[in-house]
């Protein structure tokens, strides 16, 4: 879906296509046939934006063979669908039954990072629109905490550098300006916006970026105009932003929302568990699972956790959503005389993670859930200004 900003700008929204995830190229044009035109459908657009997720092997066929790369646009173009960003964060195996820790592998210190990353802006380039000229990748920030020295952060350094070079030589030769933004997670080396700002300046392009997560922003207890500002202020580039809203329970002392937390404690996906205290002092976990083991994390306070909780369908009570912070996010990302990003991208790609009874059960219901979270996301762009394109 397009927008026009009142500055004349276009501003691109998109759904990920990693809450169907698929590891080869086949299940990747399954999931256009399936989905993708099914939701586009729904919203009774003729075109629609969605955020390709390529695992490893099907960004490998895709480079090994030209041709297969012009028909998967030439199919995204019968389908009324169009690809300006990609989520490079997963590498493979992300519809595994447990995903947690193996989603931060191969890190940026790896050089298997580096060649997959270069491989997506490499399609990325083929499959922008004819009318498009710039594409964005978001991208693990770094690494996981562990085990992540001096050492490796020259590596990954270095390989970003390299990165940043590649892009540059790549838009010589397509015509493409291509980006890649680092996505702040808590638990990882660049768990804040704030911690983006020295390892980005150290890499001094302005290729690399960061991926704002709004899931993970809030989750961090992380004002929005707060983190956005001071990003502004270091040079640092919004590459893009993923829409996104965390699960929040105001009262965790509670038993009833303990129980009510502990029907999101699920085995697939790791659910980074966060509270502040009064003084602005983080404490948190790596799993829900474990905020709810006891004393583990402070009760005296509301806790978020990493959990994608659909836009529209906020969690019953005595639990909620992160709404509030998408939504002023939003208003500082989109909603000034300029936009500081032009893509943004809906990514609630733990449906099938979510408590029995709130999961879709149908692949319609599905559709319908992913088609009402852009429809919401559509109204928050139009209420701030932007007109809504053909």
């Amino acid at each position: 879906m397009r927008f026009r900003h009142p500055d004349g700008s276009t501003v691109h929204l998109a759904y990920c296509t990693n809450v169907h995830p698929a590891e080869s190229l086949d299940g990747v044009r399954a999931q256009l046939r399936e989905y993708c035109e099914p939701v586009r459908r729904r919203l009774g657009r003729d075109r629609l934006g969605i955020g390709l997720w390529l695992a490893r092997d099907a960004a490998h066929a895709l480079a090994a063979d030209p041709a297969a790369l012009r028909g998967l646009r030439g199919e995204l173009d019968r389908r009324g669908l169009e690809v300006v960003t990609l989520n490079g964060f997963p590498y493979q195996g992300f519809g595994a039954e447990e995903v947690k820790y193996r989603v931060y592998t191969p890190d940026w210190a790896d050089p298997e990072r580096l060649e997959y990353t270069a491989s997506l802006a490499r399609l990325l380039a083929g499959l922008l629109p004819d009318d498009v000229t710039d594409g964005t990748i978001s991208t693990l920030p770094l690494a996981w905490r562990t085990a992540y020295d001096q050492a490796r952060a020259d590596t990954a350094r270095a390989a970003l550098v390299t990165l940043a070079g590649q892009l540059d030589t790549l838009e010589e030769l397509t015509g493409r300006c291509l980006r890649i933004g680092l996505e702040p997670e808590p638990g990882c080396v660049v768990e804040t916006t704030g911690d983006a700002i020295a390892p980005l300046t150290a890499v001094g392009h302005d290729r690399i970026g960061v991926c704002v997560d709004t899931c993970h922003l809030a989750t961090s207890f992380e004002d929005p105009h707060t983190a956005l500002d001071a990003l502004a202020a270091a040079g640092v580039p919004v590459v893009k932003a993923q829409l996104s809203a965390a699960l929040h329970a105001e009262h965790p002392a509670l038993p009833g929302v303990r129980r009510a937390l502990a029907a999101f404690a699920e085995p697939r996906f790791l659910h980074q568990t966060r509270t502040s205290t009064p003084n602005g002092a983080l404490h948190g976990t790596d799993d829900l699972d474990q905020a709810l083991a006891g004393d583990a994390l402070p009760g005296s306070g509301p806790w978020r956790a990493h959990f994608h909780v659909p836009l529209h369908a906020a969690p019953a009570p005595p639990l909620a959503s992160t709404m509030d912070v998408l939504k002023a996010a939003l208003a500082r990302l989109v909603g000034g005389p300029r936009p500081l990003t032009r893509h943004l991208e809906v990514e609630t790609y733990t449906w099938q993670a979510l408590p029995p009874a709130l999961r879709p059960r149908a692949r319609a219901q599905l559709t319908d859930g992913i088609a009402a979270e852009l429809a919401l996301a559509r109204d928050l762009l139009t209420d701030l200004g932007l007109k809504e394109l053909p």
